[in-house]
């Protein structure tokens, strides 16, 4: 695949104030009803994760490829791929939903924080769950699980195209995650996902406060013309 312009600073950030539910709402106006990777939680309630997708994929273990009682991490491509991964980038691992064993660990996921990951996300198990989440980076899985990676999963490749938890994530995807799950974004959609996301966001403050407030959802949700200009002169004064 062709190399990727970097994202923009202020795309970032504009991702950083957008919730994952929010994100689906606006792919969801564009056709997107298939981007939350099913069953990906964060290990630390309350973590952000906004990030370029590098993909790792999986396939089951088989008796002659691993096992083996040796190791390389020159070879194997899921330590290749740990080295590979760049500050700004989120390592994507399909592991068939399997959760029978874990299919990263803390050293690793400790050495792509040290790299400048902004996450990880499967939609299997990881082991060393808790000294993970100690860890400073944002990870999101299915569950935890104190078995090794090789017990169950073969790392296939990376860099390539996978399905993690149910949705397609291409190299270069803009995965946004926090309580409510992790987002898959396609990189051509992202500016506009995240200009759109963060006007949204104020918008739904300025609902919330009227809802509290005591106001009816009629004429709040959704904002009618006088709501609007209500929204207009509140976000001016600002």
């Amino acid at each position: 695949m062709p190399e990727l312009a970097p994202l923009s600073s202020e795309t970032v950030e504009a991702l950083r104030k957008t919730s994952a539910a929010t994100v689906t709402g606006l792919l969801a106006r564009r056709g997107l009803r298939r981007a939350t990777i099913a069953g990906a939680r964060p290990i630390v309630p309350g973590t952000k994760m906004v990030g370029e997708a590098f993909t790792l994929r999986y396939i089951p273990a088989r008796e002659d490829l691993d096992w083996t009682g040796t190791l390389d991490n020159l070879t194997d491509a899921q330590r290749v791929a740990i080295e590979r991964v760049g500050p700004g980038q989120v390592l994507v691992i399909d592991a068939r939903g399997e959760v029978s064993s874990g299919s990263l660990g803390a050293i690793l996921a400790t050495r792509l924080k040290v790299r400048g990951a902004a996450g990880v996300v499967t939609d299997g198990a990881v082991r060393d769950y808790v000294e993970i989440g100690e860890s400073g980076l944002p990870a999101f899985c299915r569950a935890p699980h104190p078995g090794a990676n090789k017990v169950i999963y073969h790392p296939a490749d990376f860099g390539l195209p996978i399905g993690c938890g149910g949705v397609a994530v291409y190299p270069g995807d803009v995965l946004v995650g926090d309580d409510d799950g992790v987002v898959v974004i396609p990189r051509h959609l992202a500016a506009e996902i995240a200009q759109e996301g963060a006007e949204n966001e104020l918008k739904e403050e300025f609902i919330m406060g009227r809802i509290r407030a005591g106001r009816s959802i009629v004429g709040t949700y959704p904002l009618d013309e006088a709501g609007l200009r209500e929204y207009e002169a509140w976000k001016k004064a600002r």
